[in-house]
């Protein structure tokens, strides 16, 4: 494991916040956990359980970024609303990112024409680094280079692979720390659910 879920997730302990305090804002993000998600979505709820991802509270958002990608585009999550978006943290020394990154590429592969962005957000390594790796992968998907380690500690990531989940709406939808079974039949059920929901601004049928 890379490294092994910490007890911090739970509850983030006051050392810790004082320690690490240029995460105060997604720190006040997550003291917001819920359960679940809202008790209205019981169905979407139990595909988080399923998986073991920790959902958020309906009115969370996550914190927005920019940064250049392996190709030197500017990228911004704002350009993504309105997407089901999964941004994932990972490094190509992360032994479970091998096995998570590439069940991600066949999602977007898969899902990309219905509206699922995923995003890949490497952890400190130069651009060559990141270019071998997506190159022996055959990943496709944006990777955003975070080179002063800023976007990793906006969103406080202290463990990889960590994978975010974001509705089209923008509210976080859940979290993870370490590989799931993103290409699962509940992995799949939960991301046709996002998938069906409105993007902001479209007229309901």
């Amino acid at each position: 494991m890379t490294p092994s879920r910490p007890a911090a997730m739970d509850a983030w302990p006051p050392a810790w916040l004082a320690a690490r305090a240029g995460l105060l804002a997604f720190g006040l993000l997550i003291a917001i956990l819920a359960g679940a998600v809202s008790a209205d979505e019981p169905a979407l709820a139990a595909l988080l359980k399923t998986l073991d991802l920790r959902g958020y509270t309906s009115r969370t958002a996550p914190p927005q970024f920019s940064g250049s990608t392996l190709d030197a585009r500017q990228l911004s999550m704002t350009e993504y609303r309105g997407t089901v978006m999964v941004l994932t943290f990972w490094a190509s020394w992360c032994l479970e990112c091998r096995v998570d990154m590439p069940a991600l590429e066949r999602l977007q592969r898969e899902f990309s024409s219905r509206g699922l962005a995923i995003i890949g957000v490497n952890a400190q390594e130069n651009k060559e680094a990141v270019r071998r790796y997506a190159k022996e992968l055959g990943l496709r998907f944006p990777l955003v280079l975070d080179r002063d380690g800023k976007i990793n500690a906006l969103y406080g990531v202290i463990g990889l692979p960590t994978t975010f989940i974001v509705g089209r709406d923008g509210r976080a939808i859940a979290f993870a720390i370490g590989p799931r079974q993103w290409e699962s039949a509940p992995a799949r059920a939960l991301i046709e659910t996002l998938l069906a929901e409105p993007a902001p601004g479209a007229t309901p049928r």
